[in-house]
């Protein structure tokens, strides 16, 4: 279903009308775009087929009025760091940047391009920019989510598996995601009390570490984990979500795609409507309007998955007033 959706977004853009918006120069604009995701990811090709779809409907032609420049990024730093080196070269007018790690790589290549963050976690606290209101610099764009979500993981955890009293919290801690990673850490870790868990800390640095530290949690009794966000939880979804299938562990994701890859439940921001409203601060850029004076934004719309299938393999039953509450229910 998620192949037909790129095919859709890609095929069907050139048919959309064209916004009425002031006359662009008959100059070809250029934007760069460092991902965080390989290019034969599918969730990272639904993000760019958003943002191109966003591009159409605000009067942008690839090959007509707007050139615009892949890199993909692999979660080698270094190698993240040379892809965002390549597009700077390339001179840009505006480059669109999936946050994180690739943000840092490239903060590290210029200073002065302009730069539009489609899904930051902490903008403010990785020097991103000065204020979320009031950017300052030559960065904006949009947040990931608020740090009090990772607290909803948890009570989702609890709804969804009551038994659980101790829970292996997965996190990166590479240093371009450390901030972020004890940020979700903290929020969770502050509910612990009121909800009547144990934490955990699990590494996720590659895919042998996820499955030794998912089967030294697992010796455990009456556990649960919560997968906090990070790119390298994205990367290696499909090794978590086959830990915590092995050792039938009830686990909660933090983004939709991961139920749908076969993770029990998922609850975060709609990342394809991310990419699609960048696409709108990318064409304000392009336009005349500075980085330093566009607000960065929260997201608007979040999405909550649950997987039925998983579910009865765990040999759990979902409460009617969750199932009520999901935006999709995978059987």
């Amino acid at each position: 279903m998620r192949r037909r959706e790129v095919i859709t977004l890609l095929g069907g853009a050139a048919a959309w009308p064209l916004a009425a918006r002031a006359q662009q120069s008959n100059r070809v604009r250029r934007v760069g775009a460092l991902m965080n995701l390989p290019a034969d990811d599918q969730q990272a090709q639904l993000n760019m087929a958003a943002f191109q779809q966003g591009l159409q409907a605000l009067g942008w032609t690839i090959g007509r009025n707007l050139r615009l420049d892949h890199r993909w990024g692999p979660l080698d730093d270094e190698r993240l760091r040379q892809r965002a080196d390549e597009l700077v070269a390339l001179m840009p007018d505006v480059m669109l940047v999936a946050g994180g790690g690739a943000g840092q790589a490239v903060q590290r290549a210029s200073r002065t391009v302009p730069v539009v963050l489609a899904q930051s976690i902490d903008p403010v606290g990785a020097g991103f920019v000065a204020s979320l209101a009031r950017p300052g610099g030559n960065v904006t764009g949009f947040t990931q989510f608020e740090y009090s979500l990772a607290g909803k993981w948890l009570q989702l955890l609890k709804e969804i598996a009551p038994g659980v009293t101790n829970v292996g919290v997965l996190r990166d801690l590479r240093p371009a995601a450390n901030a972020a990673a004890i940020g979700q850490w903290a929020v969770i870790q502050a509910m612990t009390e009121q909800i009547g868990v144990e934490l955990t800390p699990i590494s996720i640095p590659d895919v042998n570490e996820i499955s030794r530290g998912v089967a030294a949690f697992a010796r455990g009794s009456n556990g649960g984990l919560i997968v906090s966000f990070s790119s390298a939880a994205t990367i290696h979804r499909q090794a978590i979500i086959a830990s915590a299938a092995l050792h039938r562990l009830p686990a909660v994701y933090p983004l939709r795609y991961f139920a749908a890859a076969g993770g029990l439940i998922a609850y975060g921001a709609d990342l394809s409507d991310q990419y699609r409203r960048a696409a709108g601060y990318v064409d304000r850029i392009l336009r005349g309007e500075k980085p330093a004076d566009l607000p960065v934004q929260r997201p608007v719309k979040y999405e909550l998955a649950v997987n039925l299938k998983t579910a009865k393999v765990l040999g759990l039953e979902i409460p009617p007033t969750l199932l009520a509450r999901a935006d999709e229910v995978i059987e």
